[in-house]
């Protein structure tokens, strides 16, 4: 029998043992999930460094590109993220909201630093929502277009196969990450096995190509093309797209089968590839208007085709997982409204479906591609969002290095010097992609970051409101008149954001229900800057007079905010939730937007209508709808 191994990669499961064939599917689904948008990158990378910039097919240009795309993949994603970047996991969680909070739980880095920080964080999150949405749009057209090499007659038809690709894509979504993964992964091990044959095949016809490999010819290359060959680094960043999305996807199967996906059968598979379309190029110039397809044997194509659309649909759902999750993390952590989350998988709780999310993207995919048309209009888009985020990356990434791994300068200044400088590189080269299409990612980022700030920030006002009016609980019970109050029997619960002050769902149903239970609780789910909490450090309880509680309970931004379940379990001397004899009672404010000093008059009616599309409260914490009493009160902003 195999000998069980612990999973000790820094995933979330960590401590339960992952067996050799619990690793084989992680692995397998890492490889349907994960790799699907780096995995296709093949499709179009080679063609639009060379042919898009009208570069000559010369072995100048060729050697030097495929120089640069090798030392890109090995940099970029083996070293970078691979073997650094992944490490810095917040308890199994990857993506840029995750670092981000590493740097908030323990006030590592103060003041306005801090503060700019977290702002970059966010703005790297929004951005991701731009290549989230162009990434299943190019990868599906691109992979379709293959039919104009079989014949010119499906011209008309590629724009409608895209769409109902897509839409297909996005309605198979809640059947859950995991799912997705076991029946795309067979496909990917096809796929990368197909693009390393092929590449081997055409190695051996040309050889000298693999003296690409030496980044001399890289080097050349800027020194022959100069400036155009610096435009070029925008189409080579193609070939490194997902490394944001591999990053973000790390919750849903862990660190140790993402690296094992990548170093066994990704990278050799994309590399042979790679050099097979250079040496093509190499024998038959005419070959760079399609060299991808143009590999395959002439009786081969039309499965190569069908092969290629499957590898471009799995392709969008590394970004479309990736999203789910960024989702998720930003609501926990209050920067969104409440949207409805479905958990797909009992044993990986990072394996999520998000409805709302799913249908935007959808609606969005579809309109770039009646938009933009082709897979070459939309590579004018595409890398710009994915370059700024890399950016934003590697310099939290260098602050959780400094504050919490305490990594010496003599470590620190070489990762930032090289890294950033790569980083740099590609977004000054995609800079140049902005009047092209680049915009378009922009504004989807500038768009949601408003979102993001601006929930933020009138949740905080509605806090700062409701406790500047707020009695103080203990004053509230001393004011009463005890004679006069009626106890009924049971325990009433009330969500609130403040446990120090009267809520006034309380203060609502005493004035027109003249009855208190005979136990009454206020009580503070709160989101803390952690994916998961441990459980001694779950709840926090204290008994006032008069039966009155105050309860904290702490969640991490990746755990299920269940009230009910918690309660139910929790030990104490003196309180119990039964169900039957427990209420839950949830204050909704109808807010108004007012002059008061807070935020602009746009920004608060942005978040006045965010607020009343919010998703139940009763649903956000998991109450059992029988058991729940909503009670209205109006706010000024």
């Amino acid at each position: 029998m195999a000998k069980p191994v612990r999973h000790t990669n820094g995933h979330k499961n960590g401590h339960r043992p992952l067996t050799p064939g619990y690793l084989a599917a992680l692995s397998l689904g890492a490889l349907g999930v994960v790799y699907g948008d780096i995995g296709t990158s093949p499709l179009y990378a080679l063609r639009e460094s060379l042919e898009g910039h009208g570069l000559a097919a010369n072995p100048v240009n060729v050697l030097g590109v495929l120089s640069l795309i090798f030392w890109s993949l090995v940099l970029v994603i083996s070293v970078k993220y691979l073997v650094f970047v992944l490490r810095a996991d917040n308890d199994g969680e990857g993506g840029i909201l995750a670092l981000t909070a590493l740097l908030m739980p323990h006030k590592l880095v103060r003041g306005g630093g801090r503060w700019l920080l977290i702002l970059l964080g966010l703005f790297g999150t929004a951005l991701l929502y731009g290549d989230g949405i162009i990434t299943p749009a190019i990868s599906v057209l691109s992979a379709v277009e293959g039919l104009k090499i079989v014949t010119t007659a499906f011209e008309p038809y590629i724009i409608p196969i895209a769409v109902v690709i897509l839409v297909l894509l996005f309605l198979i979504q809640p059947s859950g990450t995991g799912a997705v993964g076991r029946l795309f992964g067979p496909v990917m091990i096809l796929w990368f096995v197909t693009l390393g044959v092929l590449g081997v095949w055409h190695i051996l016809r040309e050889p000298s190509v693999l003296v690409a490999l030496s980044p001399a010819y890289a080097i050349n290359f800027f020194i022959v093309d100069g400036f155009k060959g610096f435009l070029v680094m925008g189409s080579v960043f193609l070939v490194v797209t997902g490394g944001e999305a591999l990053y973000a996807d790390m919750g849903h199967f862990g660190k140790l089968p993402i690296r094992i996906a990548w170093f066994v059968l990704v990278l050799p598979g994309l590399m042979l590839n790679y050099l097979g379309q250079g040496a093509l190029v190499l024998q038959n110039p005419e070959a760079i208007e399609n060299p991808f397809y143009l590999m395959a044997p002439q009786g081969f194509i039309i499965p190569f085709v069908l092969l290629a659309t499957m590898a471009s649909v799995i392709a969008s759902q590394a970004l479309i997982s990736g999203v789910f999750s960024i989702t998720m993390q930003a609501m926990q952590l209050g920067y969104t409204p409440r949207l409805t989350i479905h958990h797909t998988s009992a044993r990986e709780i990072g394996q999520i479906y998000i409805p709302t999310i799913n249908w935007l993207m959808m609606i969005a995919c579809i309109g770039l591609v009646l938009g933009f048309e082709s897979s070459s209009r939309l590579a004018a888009a595409y890398g710009i969002a994915v370059t700024l985020t890399m950016f934003v990356t590697t310099i939290l990434f260098l602050f959780v290095a400094k504050e919490r791994w305490k990594w010496p300068p003599i470590a620190l200044i070489p990762f930032g010097v090289v890294f950033l400088t790569i980083d740099a590189a590609f977004l000054g080269a995609n800079l140049f992609k902005i009047p092209d299409g680049g915009w378009f990612p922009l504004v989807v980022a500038v768009l949601v970051f408003t979102i993001l700030t601006t929930w933020k920030r009138g949740t905080q006002l509605v806090a700062e409101r409701l406790r500047t009016g707020g009695l103080p609980i203990e004053t509230f019970i001393d004011g009463l008149d005890w004679n006069e109050i009626k106890r009924v029997p049971g325990t009433a619960v009330f969500m609130t954001r403040n446990t120090d002050t009267a809520p006034p769902a309380l203060l609502a149903n005493l004035r027109y229900n003249h009855v208190l239970h005979e136990k009454v609780v206020l009580l503070c789910a709160e989101t803390v800057e952690v994916p998961r909490v441990l459980p001694a450090r779950r709840e926090e309880i204290t008994k006032l007079k008069r039966g009155f509680y105050q309860i904290t309970l702490r969640f991490g931004f990746m755990e299920e905010i269940n009230v009910p379940k918690f309660l139910e379990n929790m030990v104490h001397e003196d309180l119990s939730f039964r169900r039957e004899r427990t209420t839950y009672f949830i204050g909704r404010q109808t807010l108004f937007a007012t002059d008061t000093p807070g935020m602009p008059i746009w920004r608060e009616n942005l978040f006045i209508t965010m607020h009343r599309n919010a998703g139940s409260a009763a649903t956000y914490f998991s109450l059992p709808p029988q058991q729940v009493i909503e009670i209205g009160t109006q706010l000024e902003l």
